[in-house]
């Protein structure tokens, strides 16, 4: 059936007439109530990490330490959103959007991870829901954005342990109390799948674990079996805190909760029988690690087979909680890459690890020679149609959920050599926007998938994990040198012109 599907995508991509670059499409394009905004998140966003009580967190800690970060900055100001939301909600209504993601700290809620809730934390939220709301744009909220309360991956080594199950349930009730009132989008985690991986075996993220062997600067971890750990109890976590909700909320708040899933669109890299199995067991070991045990209770069969005894396995009690514990699927897609069978086992031998598990090898790019433009990110490839196809195969193998694109967008390199009246100038940045959408717009409209919104990766430049400031995502521009004052690119008027021609 995966082979016959593959076959099936391959086919409406030939058949695919893309919207021109034109400015052909806007709001009017896409059904009524399909719902625009941007995305962002707290570590990244903030600062004032100690500021009003805020507790340390796994980040803080990770982008202090020498070497993690590409240009060795932190985000203990990121761009200061703690101090300057008024006005960047203000950006926000000036451009035509609907809503904004964004994630609420734990470690402002609860400073150690756990006991006394810090008022403090509570009130600025509260003032930053009523200040959304006042503008008439609606909050999406993200409980976990990777920012993990440093005294939990003290006490009992964070994800690694079923103890962080009870501690996220008690933060995300408490967020449902004191939040629930007006926030209806609720996003359990963001990207279980990275911050599983890169924090637990290739070490890129915070904590750092990781034992591969062509990463000797790692001094923790097992990476043939944390990252399934983590993975497992983020999925029991998830359900848990999906099954408090609906038991004690959702009847009242009318709300919804789903998770924002990281997915690459696979290709195969030739039509060898090989490489079109390879391709699909990428996607189940990216995809479908998370979303499976959510829709169907239990991890791809893949998986189960050829993991072994190093995947944890859910109980009938815990496949119950997990299945149908979704009300929809956040997707975060940005580029499609190429899948080929691992014949030698090369990566498997270097890295014996959760990541070579999958006997797939994955790049941007095929024999070496890249297939489309690149953003400034290495691994950013930009190819439109991947997120057409990429909603064809959540139509066809998930039964068509309702999908939010909870983050879409591309990069420009943050360099002294580019002045700022040239970095406003991101036409590469309009293009890729109106392609994605263009497409996204067919598989709604042509391919009847069931696409409810979609969030650009982001409003502004910020800081971003191990790339820290190198590496600009934003429709407006900050100047890093100018007390982070916020500048529109070229982007904001074509979003603005998209989003109020209806």
């Amino acid at each position: 059936m995966a082979l016959g599907f593959g076959l099936v995508v391959l086919g409406v991509l030939q058949m695919s007439i893309i919207i021109s670059a034109a400015g052909q499409i806007n709001r009017a394009s896409f059904p009524n109530g399909f719902v625009f905004g941007t995305a962002s998140s707290a570590y990244q966003y903030e600062g004032a990490v100690k500021e009003d009580g805020r507790g340390p967190t796994i980040w803080d800690k990770f982008a202090h330490s020498f070497g993690k970060v590409a240009d060795f900055s932190n985000a203990d100001v990121a761009v200061n959103q703690y101090h300057l939301y008024n006005e960047d909600i203000q950006l926000m209504k000036d451009m035509g959007m609907d809503a904004y993601r964004f994630s609420i700290a734990w470690s402002r809620i609860f400073p150690s991870g756990t006991g006394e809730i810090n008022q403090a934390g509570v009130d600025h939220y509260n003032n930053v829901i009523n200040a959304l709301l006042a503008k008439g744009i609606e909050p999406y909220v993200t409980l976990y954005h990777w920012d993990l309360p440093q005294a939990l991956e003290d006490r009992y080594k964070g994800w690694l342990s079923p103890q962080i199950i009870k501690d996220f349930a008690i933060f995300a009730e408490t967020c449902f109390q004191k939040f629930g009132d007006r926030v209806k989008h609720w996003i359990t985690f963001n990207e279980p799948h990275t911050f599983t991986t890169q924090g637990y075996d290739v070490g890129l993220q915070a904590p750092g674990h990781c034992s591969v062997l062509l990463l000797p600067f790692c001094r923790a971890g097992n990476s043939r079996t944390e990252p399934y750990i983590a993975a497992h109890n983020v999925l029991l976590s998830h359900a848990t805190v999906a099954d408090i909700y609906r038991k004690k909320y959702k009847a009242k708040q009318r709300g919804a909760i789903g998770l924002a899933f990281d997915v690459i669109w696979y290709e195969p890299a030739t039509n060898s029988a090989d490489d079109l199995v390879a391709t699909q067991r990428a996607q189940d070991f990216q995809l479908g690690w998370f979303i499976e045990p959510l829709i169907l209770g239990d991890y791809p069969k893949t998986m189960i087979s050829r993991v072994g005894d190093r995947l944890p396995r859910f109980t009938q009690a815990e496949s119950a909680l997990l299945k149908g514990s979704l009300d929809f699927v956040g997707i975060n897609h940005y580029t499609t890459f190429y899948a080929r069978n691992d014949t030698s086992n090369i990566v498997g031998f270097l890295l014996n690890d959760a990541f070579s598990d999958s006997g797939a090898i994955t790049l941007p790019f095929k024999d070496l020679k890249p297939e489309a433009d690149r953003a400034n990110s290495i691994w950013l490839y930009i190819v439109p149609h991947g997120i057409r196809s990429l909603m064809n195969y959540i139509k066809e193998k998930y039964g068509n959920p309702p999908v939010i694109i909870t983050e879409n967008g591309m990069d420009d390199a943050n360099s002294i050599l580019i002045s700022r009246k040239d970095a406003l100038k991101d036409e590469k940045r309009i293009k890729y926007h109106d392609e994605y959408l263009s497409n996204l717009l067919a598989s709604i409209k042509e391919d009847g998938c069931n696409v409810k919104g979609y969030f650009v990766w982001s409003l502004m430049d910020n800081w971003e994990w191990a790339a820290g400031f190198t590496s600009r995502f934003g429709l407006y521009f900050v100047d890093y040198n100018d007390k982070l004052k916020r500048y529109p690119k070229d982007s904001v008027q074509w979003f603005k012109t998209f989003l109020t021609n209806a």
